[in-house]
């Protein structure tokens, strides 16, 4: 096998296992800078040793052996220097087989390394860009250029960002553990949060040239996955993994030839992934089973799923979604929510039932900059045959745009008025 073909495999492993060869790591040394290190220093190892030995049978267990070998001469070395005796968490033996220090365990629900990285890496304490840059490097094998390149912004930036998260994480203390039952939901639901923005962002890019980063949703896919083989039990990850499937499902028929973006009541159904939709919709029904029925996320699931049981756009349940969004603004209340409940009244009853919701968001005033609250009032304004106003209405919402798909399409509207 000659080194190109070795590097290739190598760089597959290495996005397949650099999580749980950190997440390992981390566990062992409580310390991420000196975990990623570590995994480096594993990966060089391979590319010394595999062009003149050969890619091993199990090349994810030779890196972890390689790397906890390592992991634990630097414990080693800390405890002379510091002269102190401190536990080793796990340590291979003659057969790579790891041993479990007692002493050192944490007193968790879960005990699964890559839980805890999830975990840490979505602490409260880091705000939520610095949550989203520090998951996809550390769970998802991104490097800092390709994260910069996914959310188009400098590499410098993003590594800023990596940088002052794991500081900040090293600072605080942050243990290395999944939080206790009772602090469990209000972790759980940070950590929920980064996944499904890191997803709405692969989704429906907010800044750029491409309408979609379908790279991104498949991360966030994965690490719904992820939590939901690990906590199969959590109603609010098996709906947002729901969730997730469900939408990803139409990605084939949100774009033209061109790139263009096609909108919901337009797409080729027939482009939707229908096994995909299927998969969402059995997490769905679990999830309801676990009693998650007033779950924000479970109940976006459930709208998600009324589309995804229309073969046609014409035989959406429009009356059953507008209901569903009035369930889920009394558990999440947001104007968000009370946009998407006007668009399904407008759907049901017409646009002049819908016209008074959004009046009313026009003087909350939260939305203001946002460009769906323009693009839906052109839509009801156009319906209502008002078209001068409908057009500015579009206009604006162009304007405020930061993508160039949108922005395209919404000045499309415009000059059609």
């Amino acid at each position: 096998m000659d080194t190109r073909e070795i590097q290739r495999r190598l760089d597959t492993v290495w996005r397949m296992e650099s999580p749980r060869l950190i997440a390992r790591l981390a566990r062992m040394l409580g310390d991420l800078d000196s975990a990623e290190e570590l995994a480096q220093d594993a990966l060089v190892a391979a590319l010394e040793h595999w062009p003149r030995q050969g890619v091993p049978d199990n090349p994810g267990a030779w890196l972890m052996t390689t790397a906890q070998r390592r992991a634990i001469d630097l414990l080693r070395q800390r405890r002379l220097h510091a002269g102190k005796q401190e536990a080793m968490a796990r340590e291979p033996d003659h057969q790579g087989s790891v041993v479990r220090d007692h002493e050192r365990e944490v007193e968790d629900a879960i005990g699964d390394d890559l839980l805890r990285l999830l975990f840490v890496a979505c602490h409260p304490v880091l705000p939520a860009d610095a949550r989203v840059a520090l998951t996809l490097r550390l769970l998802c094998g991104l490097s800092t250029a390709e994260i910069a390149r996914a959310f188009l912004l400098p590499e410098p930036t993003i590594a800023q960002r990596i940088v002052r998260a794991k500081r900040t994480l090293a600072e605080r203390g942050i243990p290395f553990e999944v939080p206790r039952r009772r602090a469990l939901p209000q972790r759980l639901r940070s950590v929920l949060e980064v996944v499904y923005l890191v997803f709405n962002e692969g989704y429906a890019a907010s800044h750029g040239e491409d309408w979609m980063r379908p790279a991104l949703c498949e991360e966030a896919l994965r690490l719904g996955r992820v939590l939901a083989a690990l906590l199969p039990a959590s109603a609010p990850v098996l709906g947002l993994l729901a969730l997730m499937e469900l939408q990803a499902s139409r990605m084939g028929a949100r774009t033209d030839a061109q790139g263009a973006a096609v909108l919901l009541m337009e797409q080729d159904r027939s482009r939707w992934d229908w096994l995909q939709i299927g998969r969402g919709q059995a997490l769905l029904e679990k999830a309801l089973a676990l009693g998650g029925g007033d779950d924000a996320y479970v109940l976006q699931a459930a709208i998600a799923a009324c589309h995804a049981r229309a073969r046609r756009a014409d035989r959406t349940d429009w009356a059953g979604i507008a209901q569903l969004y009035a369930r889920l603004a009394r558990v999440m209340p947001s104007p968000v929510v009370e946009l998407n409940r006007a668009v399904a009244v407008a759907r049901a009853q017409g646009p002049q039932a819908a016209w008074p919701l959004l009046e009313a968001l026009q003087q909350d005033g939260r939305l203001d900059d946002y460009a769906p609250l323009q693009a839906v009032r052109g839509d009801l304004l156009e319906h209502l045959g008002r078209r001068d106003e409908a057009r500015s209405a579009f206009e604006r919402a162009a304007e405020l745009s930061g993508n160039a798909r949108e922005r395209q399409a919404l000045r499309a509207r415009a000059a059609d008025l």
